[in-house]
């Protein structure tokens, strides 16, 4: 672990890489006044993607552009913290860095490096107030190997599961699925749609898991904007929102998936997962 820790402090930083892939995941909810500030028009804008050879140097107004990506992502108020707790724990000096921004989106062993005890002190400072007598419950499920990924915060930290243990199905089902980032298989391009091959979410009563693989219709642009260029059917992607965030390598796609299986485990092994008071 030395030797992985000194490998990965020696990687210079790409903190513009970065703040696209930020803004990429972030713009989906963003656009539906979920998190962040306003102006979802100007994030995808900004985020939209720009191709341009290895070792280019950025023009002025990528420049710009990537300057106010990285003023947007400190106001997203859920996923900035972790970006810090995950820079932090790794010793990497910018909260963009795109291995940082990859590790709570996608996953990838930075995220190993954060231990229990940090995750919980940083959730605990962040989310005690909100839940009252009902922080023991939330409580639980920090121990049970939660690591600092988007999909903790989901299942973890929001309420819908508090929902479906009491009931709510559909609805609360519907919001996880889409809030979670998942990876699916592209099967055809129709413009600025795709339809992709994914395992929706599927609750049986007291446990959360997966379904069997469907098709379903994700944007890949908007007003000619979009996130990914020259898609292919077998491709593997990323979907958040309905959105198709990015194009995963086999690595990444079995990444996102061990991440999600870890919290996955978490809240279905604790009695009372996410109550409904914590967050809404």
């Amino acid at each position: 672990m030395a030797a992985e820790r000194a490998r990965i402090d020696r990687t210079g930083p790409d903190v513009t890489a970065g703040a696209l892939l930020f803004g990429r995941y972030a713009y989906p909810p963003n656009a539906l006044g979920y998190c962040g500030p306003g102006d979802p028009a100007g994030l995808l804008e900004q985020a939209a993607r720009r191709d341009t050879p290895t070792g280019t140097p950025a023009s002025p107004a990528q420049a710009v552009a990537t300057r106010e990506l990285a003023e947007r992502a400190r106001s997203f108020e859920g996923a900035w913290p972790y970006l810090q707790l995950i820079a932090g724990a790794n010793h990497i000096t910018d909260p963009l860095d795109r291995r940082v921004v990859e590790a709570y989106w996608i996953g990838n062993p930075l995220l190993d490096h954060v231990g229990p005890e940090l995750l919980a002190a940083s959730v605990e400072t962040r989310f005690r107030p909100r839940a009252g007598n009902t922080w023991g419950r939330l409580a639980e499920v920090l121990p049970a190997g939660g690591r600092p990924h988007h999909s903790f915060h989901v299942f973890a930290i929001y309420p819908w599961i508090g929902l479906l243990r009491a009931g709510h199905v559909d609805e609360p089902l519907r919001v996880l699925d889409q809030c979670r980032v998942r990876w699916g298989r592209v099967e055809a391009v129709e413009g600025d749609l795709a339809v992709v091959r994914s395992r929706p979410l599927l609750w049986d009563g007291s446990r959360l898991g997966y379904g069997p693989a469907r098709p379903e219709t994700a944007t890949l642009a908007s007003g000619g904007r979009g996130f990914v260029t020259q898609l292919l059917p077998g491709q593997w992607v990323s979907l958040h929102w309905g959105w198709i965030c990015d194009r995963l390598s086999e690595h990444q796609r079995r990444m996102l998936a061990h991440y999600s299986a870890l919290s996955l485990a978490a809240v279905n092994r604790t009695a009372h997962p996410a109550p409904a008071a914590v967050l809404s």
